[in-house]
């Protein structure tokens, strides 16, 4: 799926704290978040003349644990004001954490309440500027330490190029791209720069011997596994960390990972990013983001239901059958805004200036109101505050014909709000471009996710329903 520009925040390399990067350029990154925000609150604690002792010391063992490694700006974006937007999110959900654990041990009080103010105001803006300092800082660190790891790719095809290109675009992973070996002649070798091609791959280990390289990359395809088993027999007396990039991640694939049946590794090709954990991690924001908006909005809820109910005959709730977790079927609940409550096998999409629109109908679509039932959805588990936005059924089962990968937005509930929503794919897809745009986005969210990356789509809903973007 290459719809998206290439210039698109979907495609750009992330730096992650993973296996592969180098020591260094890992632990700095991991570190950064937390030696920040102690660094900031021991400051803040120092403006007011407190000691950084006692509960303080406890309070930032907590920020080290909950911060560590570098998980308040993953994988965020090069523009500052997205970065911006994800750093506070992230931070004020850690002190929200923090403040209500205060609250449950009854120890809020053993602190200074102008210290505690100005360290979580201030954090942000500290945060901030290290993120946007290291990607400047850390090549310089590292090519000054010597800590700069060499790295080789077996195979000059459209992957081993792909790999190429993030190891030299991303200065954060810390590496410095020697050149491609390959078997395949001039004829794919001709267009790359001479310093890059290396030669053959019956020369990739004695160049790694005599040139200490650190890191070689297969990216050859599976078809070439008597190549493989030869190369990598020739590569036992070398001292480089070897890794194999099959062709199978040509592909786009959804939250990808190994794991074991038994005993027997197992590719995770197609995989909901909710399992484990993060599935329980996930539930819980869902219950507790949904009561805490249905408890503050009962009264207008209320207030809407008797404005459906006066200003045009029919049911208050509109329920239309939509596809959840697993593709099984759902029924989702919105106000009604229409005179006619389609659900069957043909359902168009409202339109600018839509005839069946009410009067009353339309203020609730544009203000996103006519939503607000679907929190109910999210308590009962067929939805999600975040995640893909749910679709007729009917239109389901036209764009899954036309529109590859449509149903792997179907390994997670849909959402109330969702990435796509948030960057202009909101109300009618009249095309089916537009459409695979959105479905290109709710992709990028299933390989993404992050709690971080939740509540900054929150953040953002706001803002759009506000400006009242391609609602109608």
């Amino acid at each position: 799926m290459s719809s998206l520009p290439h210039n698109s925040p979907l495609h750009e390399p992330r730096a992650r704290f993973v296996r592969g990067q180098p020591g260094a350029a890992a632990l700095l990154q991991a570190a950064v978040d937390p030696l920040v925000a102690i660094a900031t609150l021991a400051t803040a604690l120092a403006a007011f003349g407190g000691s950084f002792d006692g509960g303080w010391l406890i309070l930032s063992l907590l920020v080290f644990a909950m911060t560590f490694p570098g998980s308040l700006a993953r994988g965020s974006s090069p523009g500052a004001l997205e970065q911006a937007l994800e750093i506070a999110a992230s931070w004020f959900a850690v002190v929200g954490l923090l403040l209500l654990l205060g609250w449950a041990s009854h120890t809020l009080s053993a602190f200074d309440e102008r210290a505690l103010l100005a360290w979580a105001l201030g954090t942000p803006a500290a945060l901030f500027g290290a993120h946007r300092a290291l990607p400047l800082w850390l090549p310089r660190i590292l090519a000054v330490e010597g800590m700069h790891k060499t790295a080789v790719i077996a195979g000059a095809n459209d992957l081993g190029r792909r790999l190429a290109a993030r190891l030299r675009g991303d200065p954060m992973l810390g590496f410095a791209f020697a050149g491609y070996f390959d078997d395949r002649g001039a004829s794919r070798l001709r267009d790359l720069p001479a310093s890059e091609n290396l030669g053959t791959l019956e020369r990739l280990a004695d160049y790694a011997r005599s040139h200490r390289v650190d890191v070689i990359y297969i990216a050859l395809p599976m078809a070439s596994q008597p190549r493989i088993l030869r190369l990598l027999e020739e590569l036992r007396d070398t001292t480089a960390s070897i890794y194999f990039v099959p062709d199978i991640f040509v592909s786009d694939l959804i939250q990808a990972r190994v794991d074991f049946v038994g005993e027997l590794p197992v590719v995770a090709v197609c995989e909901t990013p909710f399992y484990g954990f993060n599935g329980m991690v996930k539930r819980a924001s869902d219950l507790v983001l949904a009561t805490g908006i249905l408890l503050l909005i009962s009264p207008l809820m209320l207030a809407i239901a008797a404005g459906v109910k006066l200003s045009s005959p029919g049911p208050v709730l509109f329920k239309q059958r939509r596809y959840g977790v697993d593709g099984r079927k759902i029924v989702v609940y919105k106000f009604r805004s229409m005179t006619v409550a389609e659900d069957g096998d043909v359902v168009r999409q409202a339109t600018r200036n839509d005839s069946r629109v009410t009067r009353f109908g339309a203020f609730l679509r544009r203000s996103s109101l006519d939503e607000l039932p679907q929190f109910i959805n999210v308590l009962q588990g067929r939805m999600s505050v975040v995640g893909p936005r749910p679709h007729a059924v009917a239109h389901n089962e036209l764009y899954r014909k036309l529109i590859r990968g449509y149903m792997i937005r179907h390994k997670v509930r849909p959402g109330i709000t969702g990435l796509a929503q948030v960057n202009g794919m909101r109300g009618e897809t009249d095309t089916v471009d537009k459409m695979k745009m959105r479905i290109e986005y709710d992709l990028a969210y299933l390989r993404n996710w992050s709690l971080a990356l939740d509540l900054k789509i929150v953040l953002k809903t706001v803002l759009v329903v506000l400006r009242k973007q391609n609602a109608y």
